[in-house]
């Protein structure tokens, strides 16, 4: 029996945390993200994913919009086809607009990127869960597929 060999899926880790509280402890908020990241690319590898070693990490900057420097650096990469696929701990460290969200999401699509999110967030009542994101990252034999964006606004259902 012939063993394909999996499409490597390189795989950027963004960190951001948005205020300078406890950043200059030994180990921090965006170790702590990166860590669990590495943890969930590592639990991927039969898929052919594999961490960067580049940093993405954006100390004390809000994530009410996109200006951030390691932000910029990542999409950057990501125009030039060095990234498959974008990891977070949660979805709102990558933004907390969902303007820039749906702007992320539109760049992530044009180029093919993958996005994942580590931790569900706990979600609104009235809305579903944005948990299915680490489920819509990557299909059998490795070949990523962007999360699917319009289930982040259906409602849903009441239960009476």
């Amino acid at each position: 029996m012939a063993v394909e060999s999996a499409r490597v899926i390189r795989c950027a880790i963004y960190t951001r945390k948005s205020t300078e509280h406890g950043l200059d402890q030994e180990f921090n908020s965006l170790d702590a993200q990166r860590e669990s990241c590495e943890a969930y690319i590592k639990s991927q590898a039969s898929l052919g994913w594999k961490v960067l070693s580049q940093h993405y990490d954006d100390p004390a900057y809000s994530g009410g919009n996109l200006e951030r420097p390691a932000l910029k650096r990542l999409l950057r990469e990501i125009e030039f086809g060095r990234i498959d696929a974008v990891v977070v701990y949660k979805i709102d460290r990558l933004t907390r607009s969902l303007a820039d969200f749906a702007k992320l999401v539109e760049t992530f699509d044009a180029k093919s990127i993958s996005s994942v999110a580590k931790r569900r967030p706990r979600s609104a009542p009235s809305l579903t869960a944005v948990g299915s994101i680490p489920a819509a990252t990557a299909r059998p034999a490795g070949k990523v597929r962007p999360f699917q964006v319009p289930h982040f606004f259906r409602r849903a259902p009441r239960h009476r």
